[in-house]
């Protein structure tokens, strides 16, 4: 690689870097807004969902299948399969 030449590796890694901090950011939203939004409550006024207060079910199991499937689908579809050899390109 050249001096002054910019790697196009580090423009991948920073548009990924950045989807994974927006996806860190999109599950912490999630979480918190179920967990405090419908746990803020008395627990005698909780409902239930499958033996577990919807709160709880809502922030952290279903919170988890939405992440794991948000984050295949863009893995699998956005992120580039990157070449770490000296000359490497976008992976194409």
């Amino acid at each position: 690689m050249k001096k002054g030449k910019v790697d196009p590796r580090f423009r991948i890694a920073h548009r990924e870097a950045l989807i994974g901090v927006g996806l860190v950011i999109f599950n912490f939203i999630w979480w918190f807004g179920f967990a405090y939004g419908l746990g803020g409550k008395s627990p005698d006024s909780y409902s239930y969902i499958l033996g577990l207060p919807a709160w709880f079910f809502y922030s952290c199991v279903l919170g988890f299948i939405v992440m794991a499937v948000l984050v295949t689908v863009i893995v699998k579809f956005w992120f580039v399969d990157v070449s770490f050899d000296e000359e490497g390109g976008d992976g194409s």
